[in-house]
């Protein structure tokens, strides 16, 4: 079933669904911007051990900046945010960024040493490592997410897709228990944003690392994301799985958003064929036995 967030008037603070699985806690957290703006307001928001979370909706509702409050940049003006149980708003954690990592929606705006070796390197030799080990995490890195070739590479002169994966392999040399991702496929070609698919599967499957994704593409979340949030006015106002989520109406129309592709086409071979769309596939495959059932 859905789950709908209370009124934070009628409840201060959010629930714990489950403290010991709980990696990050986000309590009624609210950003006004210098000018004003309002970037989130009143914010509910957790993430747990090995899931993907995709944040979904319109421009200006409030994703990205949740994003870089995740690590600290950014910091709430009301309300609190703890990551392992030790709350940033009241500066018990000030490396941060060594648990929570975050890949901007621009490369450009996170690389920036003389080669793609150099920047994979940065982190892991800010946090201590010595030249060896940084260099090993680094390397393990680039290898991980299929880009060894590019050691010696201009980041410059990279590709957006080869850019993108730069930057999530200078998140995963740190060795982070989160990763969050701010429109990771975003102006990519198909085989890029493939790969970063993958590559984010592989971030929860094979090391452990917990994902949030902020993005507008809902195929894309339909087909990895374990629970979808839907963000709107700067406040997740509904949270489910996705074949939760992509099937209510009301709560996309809610957030000004289109049903997944596989959810609109399914729906569409109902209404030609006469016949109830009483289930709910989010994945080709899921769809083929969905009709097949028919």
């Amino acid at each position: 079933m859905t789950i709908i967030r209370t009124d934070p008037l009628s409840s201060p603070h959010c629930p714990h669904i489950d403290k010991d699985r709980e990696l990050i806690h986000v309590d009624c957290a609210s950003h006004i911007y210098p000018d004003g703006s309002v970037g989130i307001h009143d914010m509910c928001f957790y993430v747990q051990k090995n899931e993907i979370v995709a944040l979904c909706g319109p421009n200006g509702s409030g994703k990205s900046t949740l994003i870089e409050h995740l690590n600290g940049l950014l910091t709430p003006s009301e309300g609190n945010i703890a990551v392992n149980g030790r709350s940033i708003t009241k500066g018990e954690l000030t490396d941060l960024w060594r648990e929570v990592g975050v890949v901007f929606q621009q490369s450009d705006d996170q690389l920036f040493a003389p080669t793609v070796l150099d920047d994979v390197m940065f982190g892991p030799l800010n946090m201590g490592m010595s030249r060896e080990a940084a260099l090993n995490a680094a390397t393990g890195a680039l290898e991980a997410v299929g880009a060894a070739d590019l050691v010696q590479k201009l980041p410059n002169y990279l590709s957006g897709g080869q850019k993108r994966l730069i930057s999530i392999a200078g998140i995963l040399a740190m060795k982070p228990r989160i990763i969050a991702l701010d429109e990771p496929t975003s102006d990519l070609d198909p085989v890029h944003s493939g790969m970063i698919e993958d590559l984010i599967l592989e971030l929860k499957q094979r090391f452990g690392i917990s994902v949030v994704i902020a993005t507008h593409d809902l195929d894309l979340a339909a087909r990895i994301a374990d629970r979808v949030c839907l963000v709107r006015k700067g406040s997740v106002f509904a949270e489910g799985k996705p074949d939760e989520i992509f099937y209510d109406e009301e709560l996309l129309q809610e957030t000004g958003l289109k049903p997944p592709q596989i959810v609109r086409v399914y729906r569409a071979y109902c209404r030609m064929q006469g016949i109830p769309a009483d289930q709910h596939p989010i994945s080709i495959e899921g769809m083929m036995v969905a009709i097949r059932g028919k």
